[in-house]
């Protein structure tokens, strides 16, 4: 259960007050970076996989025999929908050889898309929400991601000019 508790709360941000989802999601952006600098996008999206993997399990574990199926310190679900709203910015500065440093609005964006969609829970974020199972704690997280990863590539293409030709 303490290897769970680890993972779940993510080294214990979970226990920060308040908001300890956003809390989660602000420590997301330097393992992030950190990720994509050690091995460019596709090492952001293997630990995408392998924290949403590790987080399901945790989760189960640490909600098995409780009435609270989504306790507030289990935080490990907005790293996994933090680093899938980076994924674009990752990809964008990988595929063109830019410091993903350069991209800083990118971040911005991600960032405050992702909590908009994670606390707003519109949609199928609010579908798998309502699940009431630990698979459903990390899918609103990972459907609240793409939405900001969607957002992202959208102010992206506007502000490149790219969609508005």
């Amino acid at each position: 259960m303490m290897l769970a508790r680890m993972i779940g709360t993510v080294l214990g941000v979970g226990y920060l007050r308040p908001a300890p989802g956003t809390w989660g999601s602000l420590v997301a952006l330097p393992w992030a970076l950190l990720l994509h600098v050690l091995g460019g996008f596709w090492l952001l999206a293997i630990g995408v996989l392998a924290a949403f993997l590790k987080g399901w399990w945790a989760t189960a574990q640490m909600t098995t025999g409780s009435e609270d199926h989504d306790p507030s310190e289990i935080v490990i679900d907005e790293v996994v929908g933090q680093w899938i709203a980076l994924l674009p910015i990752s990809y964008g500065a990988w595929a063109n050889g830019v410091p993903i440093t350069a991209l800083w609005p990118g971040w911005v964006a991600a960032f405050v898309l992702f909590r908009l969609f994670d606390i707003w829970k519109p949609w199928l974020v609010g579908w798998a929400d309502r699940r009431g199972d630990a698979l459903g704690v990390m899918l609103d997280d990972v459907i609240a991601g793409v939405f900001a990863a969607i957002g992202v590539m959208i102010l992206a293409g506007i502000a490149h000019g790219v969609l508005m030709q």
